[in-house]
C-alpha cells in the first residue's frame, strides 16, 4: 500500500510536540531536583537547631523544673521524628542514603543515652557526652550536605541541558520552517513573478505532497489556464462586448417601450407606436398586432407597421384555427413558424405577400391571452434566447399598458355613472317632488275651470305659483350643491362658503363656530357632510321662518355638526309635512354612506337643531 503523505501541519505538530515533551521532561526533572534541594536544606537547618537545643538542655537541665524539662525533651524527640519521617508541607525531608541512615541511627543512640540520664535526674551531664552527641549530629549533617552538593551539580547539568535544548529546538524549528515553509513560498513567489512578467509557461517544481505541494500543483494548473485564457482572450473580449451591446439595446428597447406607454394618450396611438418600435427592435419586415375577444375565438387587427394594405384588409379579423395566427395558448410562448401552404388554412395572404417566416408573440396578462404580436420576415428568421425574452418583456409591457387604459376607462365610466346617479337622486328627491305637486295642482285647476269655481281657481293658481317658485329654488339649491368644492385638508373654508351663499339667498344671519382640534376629514366624507348641512339649511329656508341660524362644529372626541335656528319648530314625532320627511330621508341616507347618524330636535316655537355625528374612525389621516 502507498503510504499517506504527511501534511505540513502534521510535520510541524510532530516537531513542536517532540520539543514540547523534551522541554516538559527537563522542567520536571529540574523541579524534582529543586524539591530535593529544598527538603535537604530544611533538614540541615532542623539538624543544626538540634545542636543548639542539645547544649541549651545540658546547661539548664539541673535547674529546670521537671515539667519544663519534659517539654524540652519532647520537642527534641519531635525534631528527630520530623527528620526521620519528613514534612512535605514545609518541605522537609532527608535525601536518604545508606550511610546517612547509619549516621542518623548514631544520633538517635546518643540522644537516647542523654535523655535517660536527664529523665533519671542525673542533673548536669558531662560535657564530653554532649559533645559526642553533637559530633554525631555534625557527621549526619555533613552527609546531608554532601548529598545536596551532588544534587546541586545535577541541577546545574539539567540547566545547561535545557539551554542546549532551547538552542537546538530553535535551530530545529528554524530549519524546519525554512525547509517546509520558506523555501516552498520562495518558489511560489518566483513563479508568480514570472507570471506577472507575462511568462505564462512558468511552472513550480512539486517536491512534496503536503499543502505546499498542493499549492504548487494548483499554481501550475492556474498557469496553464492563464496561458489558455490569454490565447483566446481577444475573442472572449469581443464576445463579452457584443453581449453588453445586446443587453444595452435590450434595456434601451424596454426604456423606449416604457416611455411610449407613459406618453400614449389613446389606444390607437399606443398600438401604432408599439408596432413601429417592435418592428425596429426585431428587425422584422412587417408587424401586426392582433387583439383577441374574451373567448379567444377571433383576433382583430389592432395596429400594424409596413403591412401590405391588401393583406391588412383581408386579415382584419382572423378566426382561431383558420390561419397560422390565432392559435395561442397561455403556455405556448414565443413561436417561430415557417410559412408554408396548408390546405386546412383558409388564410394564406402572408404567403402571397412573400413572407416566409412568422414569429408569434403572445400578449398575456395573468395567464390570460389578450392577443398576439405577429412578426413577418421575407427570409428565414432565427430567434435567440435573449431576443425571445426581450419580445416577451415587450409583450408584457403592451398587455399592462392596455389593461391600464382599460381600467382607467372603467374608472372614468364608473365615476360618470356615480355622478349621474347622484344627480338623478338629487332630482328625484327635490324637483321631482315639486313637479308631482304641480301636476296635482294642474288637475285641480282644470276641475275648478270646468266648475267655474273662481275661489278654487284663485287658490289653485296661488299653489301653482308657490310650487313654481319652490321648484326654481330647488334648482338653484341643486346647482349650489354640485358647485361646492371641498378642501383636502380643512372643511372650514367650504362651510364658510356654504353659509355665505345661504345668507345671500335668504337674507338671514348665519354664524359659524368651531371647537376643538381633530384630524382632517377625508374629501369623500367632506362632500357628504356638506350636502347634509346644505339640506338642513334648505329646510330652514323653506319651513323654519327663522331670523338667525347657528352652525356649530365640534372636532373632538368625534366630529359633530349642529345646524340650529330660532324658527317656529315642529313636533318631531308627527312628521306633519311631506317635504320635511323627504329632506330628513335625504340627510339620513347621506349620513349612512359615511357611517354617521342624524338627529333632529325640535319643539313648536323653540326652533330646530339638526345634529350630524360622525363615528370615531371617520376622520382619516391622508397619505403623504
Amino acid at each position: 500500500m502507498r503510504a499517506t503523505p504527511w501534511k505540513l501541519a502534521a510535520k510541524l505538530v510532530v516537531i513542536g510536540f517532540s520539543l514540547l515533551l523534551l522541554a516538559l521532561a527537563s522542567i520536571g526533572l529540574t523541579l524534582w531536583v529543586t524539591w530535593q534541594l529544598e527538603g535537604g536544606a530544611a533538614a540541615v537547618n532542623e539538624a543544626g537547631r538540634m545542636r543548639m537545643q542539645a547544649y541549651r538542655l545540658a546547661l539548664e537541665a539541673a535547674d529546670a523544673p521537671p515539667g519544663d524539662l519534659q517539654r524540652r525533651i519532647g520537642r527534641f524527640d519531635s525534631s528527630l521524628e520530623v527528620l526521620a519521617t519528613g514534612d512535605p508541607g514545609r518541605p522537609l525531608f532527608v535525601p536518604w542514603t545508606e550511610s546517612m541512615r547509619e549516621h542518623f541511627e548514631a544520633v538517635r543512640t546518643q540522644w537516647a543515652l542523654l535523655r535517660d540520664a536527664w529523665e533519671a535526674g542525673a542533673g548536669r551531664v558531662p560535657v564530653a557526652r554532649v559533645d559526642a552527641f553533637v559530633e554525631s549530629i555534625d557527621v549526619f549533617v555533613a552527609s546531608i550536605e554532601r548529598q545536596l552538593s551532588r544534587w546541586t551539580a545535577i541541577l546545574n547539568a539539567f540547566q545547561f541541558a535545557m539551554m542546549a535544548l532551547a538552542i537546538g529546538g530553535a535551530v530545529a524549528l528554524l530549519y524546519a520552517g525554512y525547509i517546509f515553509v520558506v523555501e516552498p513560498v520562495a518558489r511560489l513567489q518566483r513563479g508568480l513573478s514570472r507570471i506577472e512578467q507575462g511568462e505564462f509557461d512558468a511552472r513550480v517544481a512539486v517536491t512534496s505532497n503536503d499543502e505546499f505541494g498542493q499549492l504548487a500543483t494548483g499554481f501550475n494548473r492556474m498557469a496553464e489556464n492563464l496561458q489558455a485564457l490569454y490565447r483566446g482572450l481577444e475573442d472572449k473580449v469581443h464576445e463579452k462586448t457584443a453581449g453588453l451591446e445586446r443587453e444595452s439595446q435590450r434595456l434601451a428597447a424596454l426604456y423606449q417601450a416604457s416611455a411610449l406607454v407613459g406618453a400614449a394618450g389613446s389606444l390607437d396611438e399606443l398600438a401604432h407606436g408599439f408596432a413601429r418600435q417592435v418592428r425596429a427592435i426585431a428587425r422584422a419586415d412587417a408587424v401586426l398586432i392582433r387583439w383577441s375577444d374574451e373567448t379567444n375565438q377571433r383576433f382583430l387587427a389592432l395596429a400594424g407597421d409596413c403591412v401590405p394594405a391588401a393583406m391588412l384588409e383581408k386579415e382584419h379579423c382572423v378566426h382561431a384555427g383558420t390561419c397560422l395566427c390565432g392559435r395561442l395558448q397561455p403556455a405556448s410562448g414565443v413561436r417561430v413558424i415557417p410559412i408554408r401552404a396548408d390546405p386546412e388554412m383558409s388564410f394564406d395572404h402572408c404567403a402571397s405577400a412573400g413572407y416566409r417566416t412568422l414569429i408569434s408573440v403572445p400578449v398575456l396578462l395573468h395567464q390570460r391571452v389578450l392577443g398576439e404580436i405577429d412578426l413577418f420576415y421575407v427570409g428565414e428568421a432565427v430567434l435567440a434566447e435573449d431576443d425571445r425574452s426581450l419580445l416577451e418583456a415587450l409583450a408584457s409591457h403592451l398587455a399592462s399598458a392596455m389593461e391600464g387604459m382599460r381600467a382607467a376607462a372603467l374608472d372614468v365610466e364608473a365615476a360618470v355613472a356615480q355622478e349621474r346617479g347622484l344627480l338623478a337622486q338629487e332630482l328625484h328627491d327635490s324637483i321631482a317632488q315639486s313637479l308631482a305637486f304641480l301636476k296635482i295642482q294642474v288637475r285641480l285647476l282644470r276641475d275648478a275651470v270646468a266648475r267655474g269655481d273662481a275661489a278654487g281657481l284663485e287658490r289653485t293658481l296661488g299653489e301653482l305659483d308657490a310650487g313654481v317658485r319652490e321648484s326654481y329654488s330647488d334648482v338653484r339649491e341643486l346647482l349650489v350643491h354640485f358647485r361646492t368644492r371641498t378642501n383636502d385638508e380643512d372643511i372650514e373654508p367650504a362651510l364658510r362658503t356654504t353659509l355665505s351663499k345661504f345668507e345671500h339667498q335668504t337674507g338671514l344671519r348665519a354664524q359659524l363656530s368651531i371647537e376643538g382640534h381633530g384630524l382632517p376629514l377625508d374629501p369623500a366624507v367632506q362632500v357628504q357632510v356638506l350636502h347634509v348641512i346644505q339640506e338642513a339649511l334648505s329646510n330652514v329656508r323653506k319651513h323654519a321662518h327663522a331670523t338667525r341660524v347657528w352652525l356649530r362644529v365640534h372636532q373632538a372626541p368625534a366630529w359633530r355638526f349642529e345646524v340650529q335656528d330660532d324658527g317656529r319648530g315642529f313636533e318631531v314625532d308627527e312628521r306633519a309635512r311631506e317635504d320635511t320627511r323627504v329632506g330628513l330621508h335625504i340627510m339620513q341616507e347621506r349620513a349612512r354612506r359615511i357611517g354617521a347618524t342624524v338627529r333632529v330636535e325640535s319643539m313648536p316655537g323653540e326652533g330646530t337643531c339638526v345634529s350630524l355625528v360622525l363615528p370615531p374612525q371617520a376622520p382619516q389621516v391622508r397619505a403623504a
